[in-house]
């Protein structure tokens, strides 16, 4: 994958793909980062994309929508914005199989990780990250027979404005937002995203770095994303199901 610029369809069926080949056992635990190139909306699994997105501001500007296989609201990826993903195995913990014990062992290592370069962000609502009151981190997850899919977003240099034009009022809101509109509720946060995809690396350190310069996708990996892509994640009508 080094040097090579991959399309939203591909990047988000490659979490699908880490995990489907964890269950099957070609993969122990995995960690990567990325980001997408362009900016992109990234509907949940159950998102109703004509609920949570202005689809007529994406298509004007040429923005994708995409849906990704966990749960959780809707979001804005794009330069600027950091994502990360891990997969976990039930195996070597199976507690995590809880959906509250799988985000307190994900979000304490997020947590740490961020504060490393800056004390004062915050671990807000269930899985958000805050500074300064305001949120710069989302985050959702799967979970399969043996195994979790975690990932999230870190917004440290994205246009907000664009953000807050391609969604829609959130459906589902956490206490702390108080009602704000997305624009006065989300912030970028002054971290060096190089440093911070390291220092997450760290703390997941049971698991294989794929993103570069550490490590390559393996094939039976990339072969099985460019499966999900043909028959899901490029498709309108899985896209735009609900």
């Amino acid at each position: 994958m080094r040097g090579t610029v991959l399309d939203p369809a591909m990047l988000l069926a490659l979490d699908e793909a880490f995990l489907m080949g964890a269950e099957s056992g070609e993969i122990g635990p995995s960690f990567r980062t990325w980001e997408f190139p362009n900016p992109t909306v990234v509907l949940g699994r159950s998102s109703k994309a004509d609920r949570e997105t202005d689809r007529e501001h994406c298509d004007r500007h040429g923005i994708g929508i995409y849906r990704r296989c966990s749960g959780g609201a809707s979001i804005v990826g794009g330069p600027g914005c950091l994502m990360y993903s891990v997969v976990l195995s039930l195996e070597h913990a199976p507690h995590l199989a809880k959906i509250d014990e799988a985000h307190t062992f994900v979000m304490q290592r997020v947590l740490t990780a961020a504060q490393r370069q800056l004390p004062e962000i915050r671990l807000q609502g269930i899985c958000d990250l805050t500074w300064r009151n305001r949120k710069f981190s989302g985050n959702a997850l799967r979970i399969t027979r043996s195994h979790v899919l975690y990932h999230g977003t870190v917004l440290y240099a994205a246009d907000l404005e664009n953000v807050a034009r391609c969604l829609a009022f959130a459906p589902r809101q956490p206490d702390y937002r108080d009602g704000r509109d997305h624009q006065s509720f989300i912030t970028n946060v002054p971290l060096n995203p190089a440093t911070l995809a390291d220092d997450l690396a760290a703390g997941f350190d049971f698991a294989q770095r794929f993103d570069p310069p550490s490590g390559q996708v393996p094939e039976a990996i990339m072969a099985r994303a460019v499966e999900l892509v043909s028959k899901r994640y490029s498709c309108e009508d899985w896209r735009f199901r609900h």
